[in-house]
């Protein structure tokens, strides 16, 4: 049973102190962070400060070499990761928009990361149901659309090495996940992916209540 003593509801001074004594302060990802910010409410798909750090974190743990990712948008989280890689690590991003992907791109040149990244401008389903039976990814980061999220995790899966992470955002929607009276196609598809990676004994997971909610899938 869980034990409700054991979380705590973040307040926004609260939260200014756990970004200010994380390392999520780098003037490049803050500079991209501002420019998304002048997109308008479109901005809300940028992934938060803390996770793109926990991110980087987790990929450099595992050590990571080679790492894909569905739904760049304007490139913060492939910021992240692609900082994580070794030199000659890869890192391949799936997006269909090349005008939010062309914010990404300037930055990683910045950051002089863009040698490690390949963008597939085109859906996401037939970029990783191309890819050959042979290549193989130690890190995966899975926030596009969500009614595809159940293709995306199993063409990944199939190719991710043994102790090979997945992270899966967005699995809270805002809250949504639990309301009853929320039938859309994405809660519906987060719902049932959620039950089956809960299910799934090919992995271990665990879901955390980082932002919008983030699921770690660790193949077995």
């Amino acid at each position: 049973m869980a034990d409700h003593a054991k979380f705590l509801a973040l307040n926004p001074k609260l939260y200014d102190y756990l970004i200010a004594h994380g390392h999520n302060g780098d003037p490049i990802r803050a500079e991209l962070a501002d420019e998304t910010a002048k997109l308008g409410p479109i901005s809300g798909m940028q992934i938060a400060a803390e996770q793109g750090t926990f991110m980087g974190l987790l990929a450099g743990a595992i050590g990571a070499r080679s790492a894909v990712e569905v739904g760049t948008f304007t490139g913060y989280s492939a910021l992240c990761v692609a900082r994580a890689l070794p030199a000659d690590g890869k890192l391949l991003c799936c997006d269909v928009n090349e005008q939010w992907t062309s914010i990404g791109r300037r930055y990683w040149e910045r950051a002089g990361v863009a040698n490690k990244i390949t963008l597939k401008l085109a859906p996401a389903a037939e970029t990783l149901k191309a890819l050959t039976s042979s290549h193989t990814f130690d890190f995966a980061f899975i926030d596009a659309d969500k009614t595809s999220y159940a293709i995306y995790y199993e063409e990944i899966l199939k190719r991710l090495r043994p102790s090979g992470l997945i992270l899966i955002d967005n699995v809270l929607w805002n809250g949504r996940i639990i309301d009853d009276a929320a039938t859309d196609a994405d809660t519906l598809a987060l719902r049932k992916l959620n039950n089956f990676i809960a299910a799934d004994t090919r992995v271990e997971a665990v879901m955390l209540g980082i932002a919008d909610g983030l699921t770690i899938v660790r193949k077995k």
